[in-house]
């Protein structure tokens, strides 16, 4: 698994005009999936997730995890992360896991960050989406759950 963090200030997700998902202060995830993921991928990414000390404490250094600050997250679901771009010039998504299995193992990790308390927003899996987003910092890492 591949995940983009980005700290928000605040974040929102809409599909055909609508907005499906937002939330304030926190971090909006990227997650891509690959083949041969698993349910312990997902698992030790939002743990890492949750308790990564990206926030700043009193004194401006980065101390506090999302759940030291209340934190929400935005997560959403981005099979381009997969996108070899070695050759040609068009992305080859050959690594992206299928959707029916990319679709099982993304809910799983959202539904392992909520079991940690965090409250979790969601795009649409497999849908055209505007991802809006104020980044804080601005602060991006990417994380994996196989290196």
């Amino acid at each position: 698994m591949r995940v983009v963090l980005q700290r928000a200030k605040a974040a929102k997700v809409v599909v055909a005009d609508e907005i499906i998902g937002q939330i304030d202060s926190g971090l909006v995830l990227l997650v891509g999936i690959t083949h041969g993921d698993t349910i312990e991928d997902a698992a030790y990414l939002a743990d890492k997730i949750v308790h990564l000390r990206i926030f700043e404490d009193e004194n401006e250094k980065m101390n506090h995890s999302l759940l030291d600050v209340g934190g929400s997250i935005l997560s959403v679901s981005q099979f381009t992360l997969y996108g070899d771009c070695r050759k040609g010039r068009r992305p080859n998504f050959m690594d992206a896991a299928r959707p029916e299995v990319a679709n099982e193992l993304y809910e799983a990790f959202n539904e392992e960050l909520r079991k940690k308390g965090v409250h979790t927003e969601t795009g649409q899996f497999g849908a055209m989406m505007d991802v809006r987003l104020t980044n804080d910092g601005p602060v991006t890492l990417i994380l994996e759950s196989k290196k």
